[in-house]
């Protein structure tokens, strides 16, 4: 068996193990509740794709700190400062919000020029819930905020700087951040280095959350999405899609190839071919393997997919439906999934802006 087929057919017996543990897990509850209340049935329909639901999908938390990461506001205020300033950059004329606007998202609505200005094959992925994932890049080389933070200061696709010590001391020269790094680190002899910059960024991305409906609904308001949000919710399960997209990010902590059953730039009209994470492991079975997209306001992201190639997230589903699961999906079935694909949309936190 190829490694296409092995990984199709891992995908397919995940969705199913995913779609029976909700739909077991869901009776087992409907049965305890039953014994207490004559109220809830194990039939009920509604409370079974909730309890399905809840087994695969988590709540957004209301903030994402560690006890190795604390919620500090100064670090939280210092990382929002950090974040929108361009004189930070190489060039003088770059900041993180540049290719993560709030107008769209968290994202550039487009592939993202370097410091150079030179198109690259690249679409941005949303900073907003990115803390949630387990692995940040399309490649999976960031474990967390903070580590992206930090090689944001050398990559051309970031700050641009030939060494994070150039970058440190570009921030040292600005008068105003020896104060402000002083209040967020107030233990440290000198502040202002590579470790309390990723810290501080990482910091605020953390608190860029944005809670949706969905999120109220697996708290167990069920009518916090409407009927219609509730039948793309169970075909968005019984599709399979939920074998990639679960968790609390709907997505964001694994990896998958990216085109299982036929190649994604034929589909896409994808070029140059990106051939994923193989380029950072040379390990063959990694050859077109992408971190899984984070879901959350992805009706807002648009392109989709690592390389942009899909404008509309009707087009996307199509993709998704055919090269990853063998699937033609009817236009219908692709209207109802992303009716609850829109409860995946939060607010903009207040704080996504300059300060």
């Amino acid at each position: 068996m190829d490694i296409a087929k092995k990984r199709q057919l891992v995908c397919c017996l995940t969705a199913a193990v995913f779609i029976c543990a909700g739909t077991l897990a869901g009776a087992g509850e409907q049965k305890t509740a039953a014994a207490k209340t004559d109220d809830v049935k194990i039939e009920d329909p509604e409370n079974e794709l909730f309890q399905s639901a809840v087994s695969l999908f988590k709540p957004l938390a209301r903030d994402m700190d560690s006890p190795r990461l604390p919620f500090k506001t100064e670090r939280v205020a210092l990382g929002r400062t950090l974040f929108f300033d361009q004189r930070i950059s190489a060039t003088g004329k770059v900041s993180c919000a540049q290719c993560h606007q709030p107008k769209h998202y968290g994202t550039d609505a487009a592939q993202s020029p370097d410091t150079g200005n030179a198109l690259k094959s690249r679409n941005v992925q949303s900073v907003l819930n990115a803390s949630v994932n387990v692995y940040n890049n399309w490649y999976g080389d960031q474990a967390s905020v903070e580590d992206q933070a930090f090689s944001s200061l050398t990559s051309p696709l970031g700050l641009g700087h030939k060494s994070s010590d150039e970058a440190i001391e570009k921030i040292r020269a600005i008068a105003e951040y020896r104060g402000l790094f002083a209040k967020a680190f107030p233990t440290d002899k000198e502040p202002i280095n590579v470790e309390n910059w990723a810290t501080a960024v990482g910091a605020y991305e953390r608190s860029l959350l944005t809670p949706a409906p969905f999120d109220a609904y697996l708290e167990g308001k069920l009518d916090a999405i409407s009927r219609d949000a509730k039948t793309g919710l169970r075909k968005f399960m019984s599709t399979g899609c939920v074998a990639c997209h679960n968790g609390i990010g709907i997505g964001g902590s694994s990896y998958q190839k990216f085109g299982i059953w036929s190649d994604y730039w034929l589909t896409t009209n994808s070029s140059p071919v990106d051939k994923g994470r193989y380029i950072i492991t040379k390990d063959e079975n990694d050859l077109y393997t992408f971190r899984v997209a984070n879901l959350r306001n992805v009706t807002m992201t648009a392109p989709y997919f690592h390389d942009g190639s899909v404008k509309s997230l009707p087009e996307a589903i199509h993709v998704m439906a055919k090269i990853q699961l063998r699937k033609t999906i009817s236009d219908e079935d692709v209207k109802d999934i992303i009716v609850f694909l829109k409860t995946l949309t939060g607010p903009l936190p207040n704080n996504f802006s300059p300060p």
